[in-house]
């Protein structure tokens, strides 16, 4: 394209660079320039005086010495803070490379030389360096010089070590321009001088390749940015040349003289020569200053930016986002862009809106702003008549545009043609609402276009860019039921498809058949929806596509076994739907209904009750309306006999009650066990022929609901017809069964005139023996009882005033001779203390009669737990022929009684308060529960409450104290009647000299003599026998005493060598001496203690015999004491004021009190 036909504006705006002061910035006037670089935030200026300046934003100048003669090329790197230079130092003498960090700096603040190096051409003769070009990776640097060499030095710029020159380029031209273009495969050095353009390929080999036969001046090479592809650019009088790394590019035809190529943001700035000349103004005879045009090119858009005329341009430099053109009068010129809008402005006014978007794009601009450049210049072209130029513009828009402001500039009937283009377009892009769709379809349909049409709805590969199903309404509306159909098919639009179907071309079996191919849901809603329409028009086809959806459905056009279940892996899936839904369906056609329905229970089952109730109902219906009852009686008779059958029986029962169907009536009442109302329904007719059926009924249910043959009696009872024989068979069953009451059988015969007394002449005659052979029995059985109940009395009363003795030899475990220690319970059961140990699950109960007694507990807890069973009482007598017995039985359990359940908590010193029992409340239940359990201490809760029981719970608490002794062999008896306190498990009893023993004191001791206990016991030899142990409170008393087989002879002190075990817990010694309180265990006791504590000691405190500084049963908790005495008694005939063991004044050591 030739110069002349690119336009020109001005994008820029050019002022001369002035001071903060407002005047002008001067400060450069004095130097003499050789070179000039930009980069890095400043400008910087090389003289020929070997001085390097810096000039940064603010236009301050700082200056260094770098060279001696002078400094002819700079390279100021983009990326990096490094400033490479060349000068000279001398004459003659090859050139100085110096590498400066200007982020380290001197004390003078002055940049850091890092390199230092000669620039040596190939044949190290002095030559002069004319082009220098830095890879910004900072590993290569290329250097021209004039006699066409080019040397590469490749290794870390910054430093000289390892770095590797060689020359990759001669030439007989000096080097006019170099440049590196990094890829993302190789890197390229273009070079270029003034008779050839070169390309190395540094990656593969340094492999050059020739771009072009001529060359350019000096600085007239540039490479170009990101937006050209990084392009190598020469500029030669006649035009400026694109390089790529393969070849020449596009040539752009810019004449005149180039002195200097620039690049900035994807403008190309060209400095070329006028052949105007400024003179000097003076008469000193001057030179006169050439003047130079300085042009900015828009490459991409094909416009010149800006131009303008500079006098004498010494470089233009890229900085600080602007243009600055250094002039040879030393003045700064800034070019400033001008913004975006107002370029665009620009080319609005000039109605330029193709270059408006193309500079647009250009410079990134925002897509919003492209579509209102877009809708500007749809509006001009619409305005200037333009209507297809118009709509492909507003085509740019969608996305952004609100299509109704295009759609009502094209609502013409003649502008149509467009108006379909942009809803094409808008349908492509997936931006169509449903009025798109149809005022589209509608554009066809007016334009009668079926082509159209058929490309935009029957294409079948067509991804779909509208509305379906809008698209369906409008085709419908306009007639087009094929297209309408094919896009419902296609889409899916199974409602859309059917309704058209059924409704506009009325192809009911094409309905059905499309139905059957469709998925399980689809197929079950659909037919809910269109199956009155369909049973009405083609009832029998309907039908049967019902039985196929409610049985095991698959569609048509596909296979009917599955090819996953067939290796096995997966097990068959049955779809079916719920026949009850379909029911409204044949709301016109019964036969239909019966039909389907027949065919469900038949295939399934286990239909709902709705299927069975629904089926009954119709055989109901017809049975009243039709002549073949036979057949249809049968069938509703198989129905409601099928024991698979689900039908609801109160609901059946009213339809056959509704129909007057008496069979199914009698089998509904005999199904739900409602005898009684066969009975009635008999009764109810009141004809003699019943009279047999009711017998039999009787009979038949009798077994089920006794109170039938009542119901009978009382019947047959009523009526003045002679009923005598039908009365008397019934009166025998009452008789067997045990109906009714004598007199309530004579009461109510008594209301029939026909009935004589022969008729219940035996009934009663029987009945009255039975009574007499049940009064005989009750009679037996008050006797047997009442023996039984004084037995256990005597057996109480023997418990609570005699001594149990214990002669058993045996241990009940090991069947071996009984030894020492040993156990013994009142169930006449003694065992070894330690086979006790190893066979007894806890320590209170014999391990003999434990199972017993637990079952006997069981039995009294179930009692117990069923005394609140309130409704099960009721239950009972209500159902019971006997009602007295049940009210006997649960009398028995103690239903009416208020019985509270004591258990023995372990005992604490504290006096917890009594519980009160009522008076002779479960005595046996008590005796039952403690008889096997071995003697214990009665616990401190129920002291109280067993003082005001009965006689019973006296000897109970002493039925229930196990007695260990550690004779050898020998019965110990127990010594009184009251329990033995828990403290005494520890206490040994004393034998005198004599061996005569000694038994322990109690209060109705008064009655008895000290011989008569002496002859109870036995002469009882010291040398066989260790003390006897008293068992604590559910302890046995093998625990409390060891015994010492090697014992043979009488110790000199009789309690040296016995050792005690300690008790269960440790027994309180009360010393009223010093009124101190003392808890000792009795195994503290040693053989130096017995002596001082021997009761038979004659040098002992007291004449007492029972005298002990450690009696364990001194404590607070004595239950012999009055206030916790479970004995004591106001009617106690023990309880005498003279008891022998109180003697006058109150001995502080008698363990009695």
């Amino acid at each position: 394209m030739a110069f002349l036909q690119w336009r020109r504006f001005n994008f820029f705006d050019k002022e001369i660079v002035k001071e903060e002061n407002g005047q002008i910035f001067e400060k450069l006037k004095d130097i003499s320039i050789s070179v000039c670089a930009s980069g890095r935030g400043q400008i910087v200026i090389g003289d020929i005086e070997g001085t390097i300046f810096f000039l940064n934003r603010n236009f301050d100048l700082h200056a260094f010495r770098a060279y001696e003669l002078r400094v002819t090329h700079l390279f100021q790197l983009k990326q990096h803070n490094i400033l490479i230079s060349i000068g000279e130092d001398e004459p003659g003498v090859n050139p100085l490379i110096k590498v400066w960090n200007l982020d380290k700096v001197d004390k003078m603040g002055n940049p850091t030389c890092c390199r230092l190096s000669r620039a040596i051409p190939s044949s190290n003769k002095p030559t002069p360096v004319s082009a220098i070009c830095v890879s910004e990776t900072l590993n290569m640097m290329a250097i021209g010089f004039t006699d066409g060499t080019v040397t590469l030095m490749k290794g870390d710029v910054l430093r000289d070590r390892h770095t590797k020159t060689r020359t990759i380029h001669q030439g007989n031209s000096p080097i006019t321009g170099l440049a590196f273009r990094h890829s993302q495969k190789y890197i390229i050095l273009f070079i270029v001088c003034g008779t050839n353009v070169l390309s190395v390929n540094l990656t593969v080999n340094d492999r050059k390749e020739q771009l072009d036969s001529h060359g350019c001046p000096m600085r007239c090479s540039v490479l170009s940015d990101n937006s050209q592809d990084c392009q190598f650019v020469i500029g030669r009088s006649e035009a400026v040349y694109f390089y790529q790394a393969d070849g020449r590019g596009p040539c752009l035809a810019f004449e005149g003289d180039k002195l200097l190529l620039q690049w900035y943001r994807g403008y190309l700035v060209v400095v070329s020569r006028e052949n105007k000349s400024i003179p000097r103004g003076a008469a000193g005879g001057a030179p006169t200053r050439n003047m130079n045009v300085v042009t900015v090119y828009d490459i991409q858009n094909k416009f010149i930016a800006y131009s303008s005329p500079i006098p004498d341009v010494v470089d233009v430099l890229c900085e600080w986002g602007s243009l600055y053109v250094l002039s040879g009068d030393h003045k700064l010129y800034h070019l400033q862009e001008r913004d975006t809008q107002t370029k665009l402005e620009m080319l609005f006014k000039k109605n330029l809106y193709v270059m408006a978007i193309s500079l647009a794009k250009s410079q990134h601009y925002d897509y919003d702003g492209l579509i209102d450049i877009f809708t500007q210049y749809g509006d001009h072209l619409y305005s200037k008549g333009d209507h297809d130029g118009a709509i492909a513009q507003y085509i740019r828009t969608i996305g952004r545009l609100e299509p109704s402001y295009v759609i009502r500039k094209f609502l013409d009937a003649q502008r149509i043609h467009n108006l379909t283009a942009y809803l094409q377009e808008l349908h492509k892009q997936a931006l169509a609402n449903e009025d798109h769709t149809t005022l589209l379809l509608n554009c066809y349909t007016k334009l009668k276009d079926n082509s159209k049409l058929d490309e935009f709805i029957m294409t079948k590969d067509k991804e779909v860019d509208f509305d379906v199903e809008t698209a369906i309404k409008v085709c419908r509306q306009a007639g087009y039921y094929e297209h309408a159909l094919f896009l419902a098919e296609k889409h899916g639009q199974h409602d859309w498809y059917l309704k058209i179907q059924l409704e506009d071309i009325k192809e009911y079996n094409k309905s059905l058949t499309y139905i059957a191919k469709l998925e399980f849901e689809e197929a079950e809603n659909n037919l809910k929806k269109y199956g009155k329409i369909l049973m009405n028009e083609v009832p029998q086809e309907t039908t049967e596509l019902l039985k196929v959806l409610c049985t095991d459905y698959k569609p048509r056009d596909k296979p009917m076994i599955d090819p996953a279940t067939m290796d096995g892996s997966t097990l068959p899936k049955i779809t079916r739907a719920n026949p009850e839904e379909f029911i409204h369906i044949f709301v016109n056609n019964s036969s239909r209904l019966t039909e389907f329905l027949e065919h469900m229970i038949k295939v399934q089952p286990s239909c709902s009750p709705l299927i069975y109730n629904t089926l009954l109902e119709l055989y109901l219906h017809d049975l009243a309306h039709e002549a073949r009852k036979d057949d249809l009686q049968r069938k509703t008779l198989n129905l409601l006999q099928n024991s698979e059958a689900q039908y609801d029986i109160d609901q059946a029962l009213v339809l056959c009650q509704m129909h007057n169907f008496k069979a199914g009536i009698l089998y509904l009442y005999e199904k739900a066990k409602i005898y009684q109302q066969i009975i009635r329904y008999h009764m109810e007719n009141n004809d003699p022929d019943e009279y047999v059926n009711i017998i039999d009924a009787c009979k038949r249910f009798g077994q089920q609901d006794p109170s039938l043959w009542v119901q009978a009696l009382s019947y047959f009872a009523a009526k003045e017809e002679n009923c005598k024989p039908q009365i008397m068979e019934v009166l025998s069953h009452i008789d067997k069964k045990n109906l009714l009451p004598p007199l309530l059988v004579i009461q109510t015969l008594a209301h029939n005139s026909t009935a004589t007394l022969s008729v219940v002449k035996d009934y009663i005659i029987r009945r009255l023996q039975q009574e007499n052979d049940q009064i005989s029995e009750d009679d037996r059985l008050i006797k047997q009882y009442k023996e039984e109940t004084e037995k256990m009395r005597n057996q109480i009363e023997e418990l609570k005033s005699s001594a149990k003795i214990f002669q058993v030899s045996k241990c009940s475990v090991c069947n071996h001779p009984l030894e020492l220690p040993s156990v013994h319970f009142l169930c006449q059961h003694s065992y070894h203390q330690h086979c006790f140990e190893g066979y007894a699950e806890n320590e209170s109960e014999c391990p003999a009669c434990m199972q017993e007694n637990r079952k006997v507990v069981d039995i009294i807890r179930a009692q117990e737990h069923s005394k609140d069973l309130h409704e099960q009482f009721h239950h009972q007598l209500e159902r019971a022929t006997d009602g007295f017995s049940v009210v006997a039985d649960y009398f028995g359990r103690g239903v009416f009684n208020k019985v509270m359940l004591l258990t023995d908590p372990v005992p604490t010193k504290s006096k917890p308060s009594p519980v009160r029992l009522p008076p002779d409340s479960g005595v046996q239940r008590e005796l039952l529960m403690t008889s096997s359990k071995p003697v214990a201490e009665p616990s401190h809760t129920s002291h109280k409450a067993m003082k005001e029981h009965s006689w019973y719970s006296q000897a109970k608490q002493q039925a229930s104290e196990p007695t260990r002794h550690v004779s050898s062999h020998k019965p110990v008896t127990e010594p009184s009647r009251y329990p033995q306190p828990q403290k005494q498990a520890t206490e040994p009893s004393r034998y005198d000299s004599s061996h005569k023993p000694v038994t322990e004191p109690s209060r109705y001791m008064q009655a008895q003599k000290q011989s008569a206990e002496t002859s109870r016991f036995g002469s009882v030899p010291i040398a066989s026998t260790e003390p006897s142990h008293f068992v604590s409170s559910h302890k046995p008393a093998g625990e409390a005493s060891r015994y010492n087989p090697t014992q043979k002879s009488v110790p000199s002190k009789p309690f040296e060598g016995t050792k005690t075990r300690e008790p269960s817990r440790p027994v309180e010694t009360v010393r009223k001496q010093g009124r101190s309180k003392n808890t000792t265990p009795a195994s503290s006791v040693s053989s130096q203690q017995s002596d001082h504590i021997n009761p038979f000691n004659s040098a002992a405190e007291s004449s007492n015999p029972f005298e002990d500084k450690t009696n364990p049963f001194e404590e607070n908790t004595n239950p012999f004491e009055e206030n916790t005495n479970p004995f004591e008694d106001k009617n106690n005939p023990f309880e005498s004021n003279t008891n022998p063991f109180e003697e006058g004044e109150h001995d502080p050591t008698n363990p009695f009190h």
